[in-house]
């Protein structure tokens, strides 16, 4: 048997081995020509936040290269992204007034519908989808109407509804609840359908868990609070929960299923998509963006290398769309070839 040979550095005695897994390996055109997982600039959307009342773009200090866009410029960046290949946004609003159940955000002069209403008449074929909570738009920072010392999850559906028609009338394409309210789906479909925008999709925030790595977006979304949101969101610890309720968002209807925050809930992303035929988003969550940057800055990582590196790792899970900062960036790599 070939087993029994030994290693040898005489070519007439060579190691006989059953299979040569580099043999697929050997040049460039070899290795993409059996590559299993690709990325394209149309499975990223990047997601923008809006500042009202300023005139000039406001860098996050906790997330480098990623700003707080004027209303005014809106436009612009949406053209920009559109130029670079982004085909996606997701849109945070970042008001000046705030109340205790965020009202503004079905006011159809506030600022959600504003922004819609701006990226679409920049492009027309960007897909818009609008983020659906309330913790940027409160004074108390939480997702929802909070009532004595906890958040009601009735009365926040019913803002849920009257937010995503007033985003739909705007020309969102998409609405996205990430309120984490048992029954936002369901809710916000059934106001969608009932004035007529049955063609308005739903992406839910299906699996969003109570991570330690929203930090920098909470500075970014001016939506901290005293704290925390751990009565809403899944515990990081519970895997078997956070399948039970992307499910039970497909069975409400909705369009698409995001799992929250990305590289620590792999497992989760991998296995919903042994379970579910709907299409899978992940979010590369702020803290996940802000710990490349810092290592890249100090010299520990290659950014580009290391950013593609967890682009791919996503899709390799089962993820048709990835929301993250480096939308931009990556896009302008693909261009050039560098997948």
């Amino acid at each position: 048997m070939f087993w029994n040979k030994r290693l040898s550095k005489s070519t007439d005695d060579a190691f006989e081995l059953p299979y040569r897994f580099r043999r697929v390996r050997k040049s460039a055109a070899m290795r993409d020509m059996v590559r299993e997982t690709h990325l394209r600039p149309e499975h990223l959307v990047l997601p923008i936040f809006v500042g009202e009342g300023i005139d000039e773009p406001v860098e996050i200090e906790s997330l480098p290269g990623v700003y707080r866009t004027p209303e005014k410029q809106l436009g612009g960046v949406v053209r920009n992204a559109w130029d670079e290949g982004v085909r996606s946004v997701l849109l945070f609003g970042v008001p000046s007034k705030k109340d205790a159940e965020g009202s503004d955000t079905w006011d159809e002069k506030g600022l959600m519908a504003r922004m819609v209403r701006a990226a679409k008449e920049a492009v027309p074929e960007m897909v818009v989808i609008t983020d659906n909570c309330f913790c940027s738009y409160t004074e108390h920072g939480h997702c929802g109407v909070v009532v004595g010392d906890h958040v009601d999850n009735d009365l926040t559906l019913q803002n849920l509804q009257k937010q995503a028609v007033i985003a739909a009338e705007a020309g969102a394409d998409m609405v996205a609840p990430s309120a984490m309210m048992d029954g936002q789906v369901a809710a916000m479909r059934e106001a969608l359908d009932m004035t007529g925008f049955t063609d308005v999709g739903i992406l839910s925030y299906a699996s969003k868990f109570a991570s330690n790595l929203y930090g920098p977006f909470r500075a970014a979304a001016d939506c901290g609070l005293k704290g925390d949101r751990k009565s809403y969101q899944i515990d990081p610890a519970n895997r078997r929960q956070a399948l039970l309720e992307a499910l039970a968002d497909e069975e409400e209807a909705a369009d698409m299923l995001m799992v929250k925050p990305g590289i620590m809930y792999l497992d989760v992303l991998s296995e919903l998509r042994q379970q579910t035929q709907l299409p899978l988003a992940v979010y590369q969550v702020s803290g996940e963006y802000a710990m490349i940057k810092a290592a890249a800055e100090k010299g520990i990582l290659d950014e580009d290398a290391v950013m593609m590196e967890s682009l791919i790792s996503f899709r390799r899970a089962g993820a048709d769309l990835i929301i993250t900062y480096f939308a931009e960036k990556a896009c302008a790599l693909l261009n050039e070839g560098k997948e």
